[in-house]
């Protein structure tokens, strides 16, 4: 585990799922139906979490097994985020520790956003429906430019913040968090989520903690 000490952070970006909710379910449950509009079966669970990490589309693509930009998949994706977006977080939960550190953000007044390859709409969604959506100020997502692993969202939103990337603590659970935060010349932090723990360490985020809580620890001990 990396022990890289954090810089005092001028703001907090944070991928969304596998770091502030396991959505796992929902994601599942809106795949499945638009495989089974499409007269494909239902995979499982196990099946459909790999797909997951670049977004709606490279889903889709993944679970119909087909190019991203086939017609196929444009009929699936429609179906997907109809369903996705009447069912945003019906099983959606909030993982152990996002109170905390969003708690702690709150009372030393540091700005906190979300950058996630999840689409924009369904994110705030998801973000209210859990009642955590007032804690951030900006927003990046899916359809508002290139994905992580690009920078362009991380970028974007310390603009909008007006802080400088270099103080930013980039929070994710996936290669694509890591590589974006690290390109933006964010501190990265990985959190093991949905993705796999392999490909999350092997992405070399300048430290690893086992989950928000720990990250609520190190922002307490980086800030006093």
């Amino acid at each position: 585990m990396s022990l890289a000490s954090p810089p005092r952070p001028t703001a907090l970006l944070f991928d969304l799922d596998g770091t502030l909710v396991d959505s796992r379910r929902d994601i599942a449950a809106a795949c499945n139906v638009a495989r089974g509009a499409h007269g494909l079966p239902a995979l499982t669970l196990e099946a459909i979490m790999p797909m997951v990490g670049d977004g709606a589309r490279a889903l889709v693509a993944r679970a119909f097994d087909a190019d991203a930009d086939s017609p196929v998949v444009d009929a699936a994706l429609a179906t997907f985020r109809a369903s996705y977006l009447a069912h945003p977080a019906a099983m959606t939960v909030l993982l152990p520790g996002v109170r905390d550190i969003l708690d702690v953000a709150r009372a030393l007044g540091l700005p906190c956003a979300v950058v996630t390859n999840k689409p924009r709409d369904v994110t705030a969604l998801v973000l209210d429906a859990l009642a955590i959506g007032p804690f951030f100020r900006e927003i990046w997502g899916g359809g508002d430019g290139p994905l992580k692993p690009s920078p362009a969202g991380v970028l974007d939103v310390v603009a909008r913040l007006g802080v400088e990337a270099r103080g930013a603590w980039m929070i994710g659970d996936g290669p694509q968090d890591i590589g974006a935060g690290k390109a933006a010349g964010c501190f990265t932090i990985g959190v093991p989520g949905i993705a796999e723990r392999e490909r999350l360490v092997a992405s070399e985020p300048d430290r690893m903690c086992e989950s928000l809580v720990e990250v609520a620890q190190l922002l307490g001990r980086a800030t006093s």
